[in-house]
């Protein structure tokens, strides 16, 4: 129940803020190299494993799940908010975008080479994390990589902390404690980066991504 009612609070308050959304991220990339570059990362360890199909999970207006595709690789975009996929599919009409749960994919056993999650398991509530981690492992192919995005906890001996996000309840996790959780579920990681905040932003939190590979 707690499962259904997050995700259900969070579809409906994604789909009420899909345009708002889309306006205010379509161009992120363009200011932040940092991203770019890990994104760039990402992609050119997927190309390497020869299998260049990834799931952009969590994709939203579908601005990121472009961005892959314009880096060599065969993206498609889900997203449990009908609205961000409309959306993502008029702005993308050569790309695929499906409705769907992070939790329960319809993608094969070992079908993709590469996973992103960007920010798209803030909403999940901790206990059910382990279900979504166990997902992307699954439908990743066997050297296949994870590439997953978040604000970190800033205290260790509390490793998830709600935050006030502006569309759902939302979490940080502590790095540390995130990479040991993809371990336990098959995924190693295999780099990190770390972005400090800046006097601009409105959350002062650090933003953290770990690439992670499946044995």
């Amino acid at each position: 129940m707690v499962e259904h009612d997050a995700l259900s609070t969070a579809r409906e308050a994604y789909d009420a803020a899909a345009t708002t959304y889309a306006e205010l991220f379509r161009d992120s990339l363009r200011d932040s190299p940092l991203d770019r570059a890990i994104l760039g990362a990402f992609a050119e360890v997927v190309r390497a494993s020869g299998n260049g199909q990834v799931a952009d999970l969590g994709c939203g207006p579908g601005h990121i799940t472009a961005h892959l595709a314009e880096s060599g690789l065969e993206a498609f975009g889900v997203d449990a908010s009908p609205a961000m996929i409309e959306l993502a599919r008029r702005a993308c009409p050569d790309l695929r975008f499906d409705v769907g749960s992070m939790a329960a994919l319809d993608i094969a056993d070992g079908a993709l080479g590469g996973v992103l999650s960007r920010w798209s398991i803030i909403h999940t509530p901790p206990p059910r994390l382990p279900v979504l981690l166990a997902e992307f492992h699954r439908v990743l192919a066997p050297g296949g990589h994870l590439l997953i995005g978040f604000s970190a906890s800033d205290d260790a001996a509390h490793p998830t902390q709600v935050f006030d996000h502006a569309v759902a309840p939302a979490y940080r996790w502590w790095p540390d404690h995130l990479a040991a959780m993809l371990r336990e579920t098959g995924l190693a990681e295999a780099a990190r980066m770390v972005r400090e905040p800046q006097p601009t932003d409105r959350r002062q939190f650090r933003e953290v991504h770990l690439l992670a590979r499946k044995a």
